[in-house]
């Protein structure tokens, strides 16, 4: 069995997949469906590098990892005390070959890493934007949820500046409510849209999240695949 190295008020949850577990501090945040709905959706092809931003525990890289042929996987994330669980999890499931946690900030993704260093980039950012309901703004539940240390602009600016000219994809979660506002932003940083897919809880209800795919540089045609319900 492998060696886990918890701090206080820490927890390791198994993922379900390859043996692999995963450190939280349920105090902090904890990682949800739509973390595990983005691996799912998110292709990576054999020998691709995939960067995730914003990473916090670093579930969507190790999952990553395990359900792809990729090469390396690479998770951006501000908060320390996230980076660090982050970290210890890759320790733990011994994928320091393949899975790296960079500590830094999103606003300054594609000065951290070159241009055109990743084949794939992932995002499961905060849905909300930072006037809705904000109590704590350095609360680490707030940050995750609210546009507090990033914005969706942040997102796709250094996106567009980190992947390659052509073929560079890039795949988030989001709120359906912003659906027009990503598209408006992709398109205006040559990310184009090429898939999406809704999310619902139930068949008879309204979608709750929406996933999708971009390319950059790539032809204006997109493609809507059957919807995910959680709950059939």
């Amino acid at each position: 069995m492998n060696h886990v190295n918890l701090k206080p008020g820490e927890r390791l949850d198994d993922l379900q997949l390859s043996g692999y577990g995963i450190i939280q501090d349920p105090s902090r945040f904890c990682f949800g469906v739509d973390a595990v709905l983005l691996t799912d959706f998110t292709r990576v092809k054999k020998g691709e590098c995939v960067l995730d931003l914003g990473t916090g525990t670093g579930v969507i890289p190790i999952l990553l990892e395990a359900k792809t042929k990729g090469a390396r996987f690479t998770g951006l994330e501000i908060q320390e005390e996230s980076a660090d669980m982050a970290r210890r999890s890759v320790e733990y499931n011994r994928l320091q070959e393949k899975v790296d946690i960079v500590t830094g900030d999103i606003k300054e993704a594609a000065e951290i890493f070159k241009t055109a260093s990743f084949d794939v980039i992932t995002v499961n950012p905060p849905y909300m934007l930072e006037q809705h309901g904000l109590k704590n703004a350095g609360d680490a539940r707030t940050i995750a949820r609210h546009e507090v240390l990033c914005t969706l602009e942040d997102i796709l600016r250094e996106s567009a500046k980190i992947l390659p000219e052509s073929k560079g994809r890039f795949y988030m979660i989001h709120k359906p409510f912003r659906l027009v506002e990503i598209f408006q932003k992709m398109c205006h940083y040559k990310i184009e849209p090429k898939r999406i897919q809704f999310v619902h809880s139930y068949v008879d209800k309204e979608p709750t999240m929406v996933m999708i795919e971009g390319m950059k540089g790539g032809n204006s045609r997109v493609t809507v695949e059957p919807p995910v319900i959680l709950y059939p």
